[in-house]
């Protein structure tokens, strides 16, 4: 065995045989119900700087009324990176789609950035077949009291 023998000798790029997932169990179990296959966690982020749009907003702020296009145009391409990072680790499995997606936004360094994290579950279908589980067989109950 050539790989890591301990945590801390892992590099980036590893591929382990494991994965993790954000979905809850049930989501998991009907996933794959539906003839997916979960292939892993799939990551995209990307830091954007609104410094001078961000500096130059904060001068008309309060004598202007409406969306702030710029700030608004900035979050868009911000979270398209994202997203489109995310997209490509999914494709790196050979996905599918991605579910259970998020996508957080947190304001770092004075709020002059602004990171954008999208994160969620790369699945691939595989259908039903004699050594695959069963499909069809699940069903959600919600509880009406």
């Amino acid at each position: 065995m050539n790989g890591p023998r301990h945590a801390m000798e892992v590099k980036p790029g590893y591929r382990g045989r494991a994965f993790t997932s954000d979905l809850s169990g049930q989501e998991f179990w009907l996933v794959v119900d539906k003839g997916f296959q979960p292939l892993g966690l799939v990551i995209g982020n990307c830091i954007y700087s609104m410094g001078a749009v961000r500096n130059w907003l904060v001068g008309i702020k309060g004598n202007f009324q409406g969306e702030l296009k710029e700030y608004s145009e900035l979050m868009y391409q911000a979270r398209e990176l994202a997203i489109s990072r995310m997209q490509f680790e999914a494709d790196q499995l050979g996905a599918d789609g991605v579910i259970g997606a998020d996508i957080k936004v947190e304001f770092m360094h004075n709020n002059e950035w602004m990171e954008v994290t999208a994160i969620g579950t790369a699945v691939r279908y595989v259908g039903a077949g004699p050594n695959l589980p069963p499909t069809n067989q699940g069903r959600v109950v919600i509880p009406t009291n």
